[in-house]
């Protein structure tokens, strides 16, 4: 009896051949996403569901669950302000200024990426905790920066820095000086052309970067473990809490609150891309 060969028949025509092989990497693309991907969060939505809206409601009135979810929001709103304001203008530099450096310069942006979270945690202790190099300045001014929401912000703007530069880095590249420079000749000031021109050019990379960062800030647990001192009620962000839940076996209010960041994440994202979709579709009828 002969054994079936999946190596595509020789025989079979040109397009047939091809049509097979697209469809095996289109079957291997659709199984990598839904196995490591949509698998995993179809599991939390179920556990986090099973025991009803009630033990929902429940975990949502917790005074420790909603103060998890304040801090966390705090800190995502002042790590998205600076990263978006600064990460703009570093990309802004990166394209379109040469200077000595440069090319350090756009090696370091991607340094939040190389380093593990843990290792910018033990980076802020060493330069604010007990016997750090800065803690003197800040101690003499009653500051306190470890174990308090400056270190938690500090860290997560530090892991932030890359989202915002590298979305809108390759827009400002694709879309070149030429509408700038037409501006400028026409009379436009910088800010004029800053805000008329390249603002709106680079609108949906920079969503997209805020986006990242948003998913990326509200996520965070490995820096902001060592600096928060993971003091109940006080430095526990929600992913902390997670954390906290797991170790405490009281698995329903972790998978509840992981659920509700997942959410937070995901709608900002189809929001962003439906929003895109819709302005570009009515610019081609028009």
């Amino acid at each position: 009896m002969r054994t079936p060969s999946l190596i595509p028949d020789a025989s079979l025509p040109g397009g047939g051949r091809r049509r097979l092989v697209r469809g095996g990497i289109v079957t291997a693309c659709i199984l990598y996403v839904g196995v490591l991907l949509l698998l995993p969060l179809v599991g939390i939505i179920y556990t986090a569901l099973e025991p009803g809206l009630a033990k929902i409601w429940e975990t949502f009135s917790l005074p420790d669950v909603r103060h998890a979810f304040y801090l966390t929001g705090v800190i995502t709103v002042v790590t998205i302000a600076v990263t978006t304001f600064f990460g703009v203008i570093t990309a802004w530099v990166l394209v379109r200024q040469r200077f000595p450096g440069k090319s350090l310069l756009n090696a370091v942006v991607d340094l939040p990426f190389a380093l593990s979270p843990v290792t910018v945690g033990l980076a802020a202790v060493i330069l604010f905790g007990a016997g750090g190099w800065l803690e003197p300045f800040f101690q003499a001014r009653g500051i306190q920066i470890i174990f308090a929401l400056p270190s938690m912000v500090l860290v997560t703007i530090f892991i932030c820095i890359p989202f915002t530069i590298r979305e809108v880095v390759p827009v400002l590249e694709e879309i070149g000086k030429d509408e700038e420079d037409a501006a400028r000749t026409l009379g436009a000031s910088i800010m004029q052309t800053w805000r008329k021109v390249t603002m709106p050019n680079i609108r949906w990379g920079l969503l997209y970067g805020i986006a990242l960062t948003t998913a990326r800030a509200i996520g965070e647990i490995g820096a902001v473990l060592i600096v928060s001192g993971l003091i109940k009620g006080q430095t526990e962000t929600a992913t902390l809490f997670i954390f906290t839940a797991i170790e405490e076996r009281l698995y329903a209010e972790a998978y509840i609150v992981a659920l509700t960041l997942a959410a937070v994440s995901i709608v900002l994202l189809i929001t962003i891309e439906t929003a895109r979709h819709r302005i570009e579709g009515r610019k081609v009828r028009t």
